[in-house]
């Protein structure tokens, strides 16, 4: 049976060099990390929050952190790893800037997914399954689109 592959997570294994170092910001399951192992035979590691999703990266076989990624990277050395990956995480931080300054610190390269809260499946999912963690998600979210964070992010970006 072939595998059916998120298009961000090829597009992610795209940029990864074979058999590089990568820590994954909020990795949820594992998913993405564990594609990276067996497609690119890469050293791979996670930090997530919720305890349930790293029972998931353990089954997997996965090396993940429990930690809040808003607290920062403070136990990793700067350029500890060739890529560290934002995908799909950055919606649920509160201290954006900070993140992506730790990220920077210590990965050579950062790879940031955006979340796409205008996609139709998006638009469809049904009312009763937005709760109070995921409208602070957006509306956090919504403050770093809408008040200027993406041009901050790309002169970030540039400046770094």
């Amino acid at each position: 049976m072939k595998e059916t592959v998120r298009l961000d997570y090829r597009i992610i294994s795209g940029i990864i060099a074979p058999d590089s170092k990568v820590l994954d910001l909020g990795c949820g399951g594992g998913e993405l990390i564990d594609y990276l192992k067996r497609t690119k035979n890469a050293n791979v590691q996670g930090i997530e929050l919720d305890e349930d999703e790293i029972y998931k990266c353990v089954a997997r076989g996965l090396s993940v952190f429990h930690g809040d990624i808003d607290d920062g990277l403070k136990s990793y050395p700067d350029k500890s790893f060739d890529y560290v990956i934002l995908n799909q995480s950055l919606q649920e931080m509160l201290k954006i800037d900070y993140v992506i300054d730790e990220a920077l610190r210590v990965g050579k390269k950062v790879i940031i997914g955006f979340p796409n809260f205008a996609h139709i499946s998006a638009k469809w999912r049904p009312k009763f399954e937005f709760d109070k963690k995921i409208a602070l998600e957006m509306f956090n979210f919504g403050k770093f689109l809408f008040l200027g964070g993406i041009v901050w992010f790309l002169k970030m970006a540039q400046d770094n």
